[in-house]
């Protein structure tokens, strides 16, 4: 549906924060944002070698696998609702820091697991900053954002990723190249995720509230002017006050257009990570299959190379085109070519026996995956949900990829047995299907509108006196 035209009091205000170029606060809040997904990546991909060293250490057996490798990511189901849900009651800047607390805290200590149970602990505290620090710096950096670049600013926070799946092999590689003894590498190699979560806790602490929050939440139009006038140099003038809007969870599921679009978010979210992490998560175990009697180390230098040359430009050539093809765009042709991708390796088994057609293939995927809807389903939920709801509607889509991305975390290393390689990209290919459908069906396009419009946050502003029309 689209909205009237009438300009609020809420809309006089956060204009100048609309239309302003690209400016140094947004580049500021962009690198305290963006640590934390850098922290994120590296876990996601260290926490693969780690558990392939104390295998033998530790007499792991494979459900100790299954365990290691999802734990962080079942916490994140947790942290996501919970963050996102108090960042709508308390403020992004009362919040703000505490997941990178958490994160930090969770990867020191885990260095000095002396048991399979206390490591396994220490990886759901970490699952829990992981999940926490979703809705927080996605919605942090949209409400930041401009109307022209907010998908560039957002996506480039969710693209720090890229150098943490990066850093993650190199730093593995140079530990096992060096002679550094297993005993001690797995504990440096999870040491080291405190150090980038730990380098912005600072500076999230002390972020100024969003404007969006201040003057949509809490009705603050003055303080709400001078921040927009500070951030912006453009001066604000404005009268009057504004209603309270509407900030109940049930917003969300009793609006027709809200359900919707939640349906959307969480579940194509759930589809790309339940492709994406069981893939990123055993990535050894999938180089293993590919090459039995390869190394550990040519494994992890295996994926650093494909990291490097697929993964790492797929995230910002979806940064820098975001704002130009769109969300919706972007996220059907990702999932349609990882389909592809998944099926040519389902269909042709032949090609797991030929690695360097198998690696092109899979480097393909990798790069669709970047570009497309794991860039994408971060993006969308920062924009499209009401700012009372935002956090929360944030955390329910983050939570329910990262429940996809536990499932098959857990499940993959008993896939790729019961099904082997072809079997399960077969599997894989289905799901991004499934997630191309869902997007062209349920998700709108909000390139280029405020983030008032994307949201639709008219609908539920007095002030606004909207006029809805049927598409």
């Amino acid at each position: 549906m689209s909205e009237g035209s009438k300009e609020s009091i809420r809309d006089q205000v956060l204009k100048p924060l609309e239309e302003t170029g690209l400016q140094r606060f947004h580049f500021r809040t962009w690198i305290t944002a963006g640590m934390g997904f850098f922290t994120d990546a590296y876990d996601l991909f260290i926490i693969g070698v780690v558990t392939t060293l104390l295998v033998p250490i530790w007499h792991l057996t494979t459900l100790n696998l299954m365990l290691l490798n999802s734990s962080a990511l079942f916490a994140a189901v947790i942290g996501a609702l919970f963050f996102g849900r108090l960042m709508d009651r308390m403020g992004r800047k009362a919040v703000y820091g505490i997941e990178a607390v958490l994160l930090a805290v969770g990867a020191l200590a885990s260095a000095f697991s002396v048991n399979f149970w206390m490591l396994l602990s220490l990886r759901f505290v970490v699952g829990l900053g992981v999940g926490g620090d979703y809705p927080m710096s996605g919605v942090i950096m949209s409400e930041y954002s401009n109307r022209r670049r907010r998908g560039f600013l957002v996506n480039s926070v969710f693209a720090m990723q890229g150098f943490g799946l990066l850093v993650g092999p190199l730093v593995a590689v140079l530990l096992l190249r060096s002679g550094v003894a297993p005993t001690l590498a797995w504990r440096i190699m999870l040491g080291l995720g405190a150090v980038p979560a730990a380098a912005v806790i600072y500076l999230r602490r002390r972020i100024v509230e969003t404007p969006h929050f201040s003057l949509g939440v809490r009705g603050a139009v003055q303080e709400t002017a001078e921040t927009v006038e500070h951030l912006t140099g453009i001066p604000v003038t404005t009268t009057g006050s504004v209603p309270m809007l509407d900030s109940r969870i049930s917003l969300l599921f009793r609006n027709r257009t809200f359900l919707f679009t939640l349906v959307g978010t969480a579940f194509s979210w759930m589809f790309l990570d339940m492709a994406f992490y069981g893939n990123s998560v055993s990535s050894g175990l999938v180089m293993k299959a590919l090459q039995p009697t390869g190394t550990l180390l040519t494994h992890t230098l295996t994926s650093f190379w494909i990291f490097l040359v697929a993964a790492v430009p797929g995230y910002w050539v979806s940064a820098l085109l975001v704002d130009r093809l769109g969300r919706r765009f972007i996220q059907v042709l990702g999932f349609v070519v990882m389909a592809a991708a998944y099926a040519v390796l389902w269909l042709a088994p032949g090609i797991t026996t030929v690695p360097l057609t198998f690696l092109l293939v899979y480097a393909v995927s990798y790069f669709f995956i970047e570009f497309g809807p794991n860039s994408t389903t971060f993006v969308y939920p920062s924009e499209v949900f009401p700012v009372t709801v935002r956090g929360i509607g944030f955390g329910i889509s983050a939570s329910a990829g990262k429940f996809g991305a536990a499932v098959a975390a857990f499940l993959f290393p008993l896939l790729l047995v019961r099904l082997q390689l072809p079997g399960t990209m077969g599997l894989l290919a289905g799901i991004s299907l499934l997630g191309a459908f869902l997007t062209i069906a349920v998700l709108r396009e909000p390139k280029g509108l405020t983030l008032r419009e994307a949201s639709h946050e008219r609908m539920v502003d007095p002030d606004a006196a909207p006029v809805a029309t049927a598409d």
